[in-house]
């Protein structure tokens, strides 16, 4: 059974940083790329970051980029993103998630091609960051 758990999450003032951690279980290193996204109530899912299946290529979206960073311990099938400079527009659910099919980076923002069904993401971790 594939899992993801964020966790890390936190209370911070803009300018603060944070680091989320994703356990991942259930598949092999290499199987899915690994993306973060982020939700807020009444608006849809936002791409953050993503880190490809073997390569480690990376993608950020522009809101994060220089500010954000997506590493992996893959021997323990950890996934992180260091978060710096936090701002309050970044205040969030933050998500890990699975994705077979892998991200891209489009105009400026992370294409998680995330499907419905085959690719996971689990509870996510809160994000408030207050000005």
């Amino acid at each position: 059974e594939v899992q993801l758990q964020a966790s890390g999450g936190g209370l911070v003032q803009a300018g603060g940083s944070l680091r989320l951690s994703c356990a991942a279980s259930g598949f092999a290193d290499g199987d899915y790329a690994i993306g973060w996204f982020r939700q807020t109530p009444g608006q849809g899912r936002e791409g953050v970051s993503c880190l490809s299946k073997l390569e480690n290529t990376t993608y950020y979206s522009d809101s994060v980029k220089g500010r954000f960073k997506i590493s992996a311990d893959r021997a323990n099938m950890m996934f992180y993103l260091e978060m710096n400079n936090l701002k309050p527009e970044d205040t969030a659910v933050y998500h890990c998630a699975a994705i077979f099919l892998g991200c891209t980076e489009v105009a400026g923002r992370v294409v998680q091609f995330i499907r419905d069904s085959g690719d996971y993401w689990g509870q996510g971790t809160q994000v408030t960051v207050s000005s």
